[in-house]
């Protein structure tokens, strides 16, 4: 394993390095969405239509944010289970998605296309919300605002801090990490 400090965007250098297992820090702007968001996202690709944001190279945090008390960017920001956007996912993956933060399993489908699109799948650590705040310097609604803590943000991030959960080379922590503690 190893750890890395990361300028989002990532470059398709970054997702190529980054192995299951790695802890990240990341800085620089992300998109959040959930599957409300979601939904809509792919909604609009089904009837030919732009997307509302660019999701090519971005990374997106599955999250709905607490809102922020006085002094803070947003209040408790703590992943979303993914699995929930999977059904979404290749597609916007094929779109140019590269990277995703969330909690939890992805299905099959979503791996797959993970390799194909060349795409990471980073954890945060579900119950440290509030740590996680603390990374976030700011945020701004930029599509559906009616979806209140589930439209779509920027954050803007500083050591925003993750762990390599599946990558583009079909690694999986899921699967490597209870096999290698059995082997210890």
């Amino acid at each position: 394993m190893q750890e890395y400090h990361l300028k989002l965007p990532l470059t398709q250098e970054d997702v190529q390095a980054l192995r299951a297992g790695d802890m990240v820090y990341l800085t620089g702007p992300m998109l959040t969405g959930r599957d409300a968001a979601h939904k809509r996202l792919i909604q609009l690709l089904d009837e030919g239509k732009e997307l509302p944001v660019d999701v090519r190279g971005q990374a997106i945090y599955y999250v709905g944010p607490a809102p922020a008390s006085p002094g803070h960017a947003v209040g408790s920001a703590g992943p979303t289970t993914s699995y929930r956007m999977d059904a979404y996912t290749p597609q916007l993956l094929k779109q140019g998605l590269n990277c995703m933060i969330g909690k939890g399993r992805r299905s099959d489908a979503v791996r797959a296309a993970m390799r194909e699109y060349s795409a990471v799948y980073l954890g945060a650590v579900g119950g440290a919300a509030a740590l996680i705040a603390r990374s976030i310097k700011s945020m701004e609604v930029l599509a559906y605002p009616d979806l209140g803590t589930e439209a779509i943000h920027r954050f803007t991030v500083e050591n925003f801090p993750a762990i390599v959960l599946m990558d583009a080379h079909g690694g999986n922590l899921y699967e490597s990490g209870p096999a290698q503690y059995r082997e210890e």
